[in-house]
């Protein structure tokens, strides 16, 4: 598909097309659900352009496009399936014991902070557990298929661990909550 025309004035009165040709609100269920998930892309695109090191660049710049095709699987409202599998959730499995290998362990809970990429890395964990929320709510009254919510669930541990990755990587000590109870 190539673009040439960006504006189609079609979505003027709030509805847009799913892949499938249906016409929706802009604000259903579906289409909040990927935008989410097109916005955690977005966070994602703000975090490799801090420079994170060789190991997160190359998992982000893969996740990126997984990224997209859940977008796509969602916008396509059942029209396209398969495009997330069981085997993304297993690459950002070995993708998190890898890096976590060799991270202190937690004592208590962190706070967002560090390097430049680490925060970033925070902020696209955040956008990513609402786009779980959102797809999760999406799958409540529409088919939705669950390896897509899964992966979502995964990838934001796989964002906690590259953000504490990042600031072990810079020497950087990360924030400890205080807890007031202590």
């Amino acid at each position: 598909m190539r673009l040439t025309k960006i504006y189609t004035r079609n979505g003027d009165d709030g509805n847009t097309r799913l892949a499938n040709g249906d016409e929706v609100a802009k604000d259903s269920l579906r289409v909040s659900a990927y935008g989410d998930i097109d916005e955690l892309n977005s966070a994602i695109g703000v975090v490799l352009t801090q420079n994170p090191g060789p190991e997160v660049t190359e998992a982000l710049s893969n996740i990126q496009h997984t990224l997209f095709d859940a977008g796509g699987e969602l916008a396509s409202a059942g029209m396209i399936n398969d495009l997330i599998v069981p085997k993304h959730i297993t690459r950002l499995e070995r993708q998190i014991d890898t890096l976590n290998q060799n991270l202190p362990p937690l004592v208590e809970f962190i706070l967002p902070g560090g390097t430049a990429a680490a925060s970033s890395l925070h902020l696209a964990r955040t956008v990513c557990r609402r786009a779980e929320r959102s797809v999760i709510t999406l799958s409540r009254t529409e088919p939705v298929a669950p390896v897509i919510i899964q992966y979502l669930n995964r990838l934001s541990d796989l964002l906690f661990v590259m953000a504490r990755y990042e600031n072990h990587s810079h020497g950087n000590h990360e924030i400890l909550w205080k807890n007031p109870r202590k």
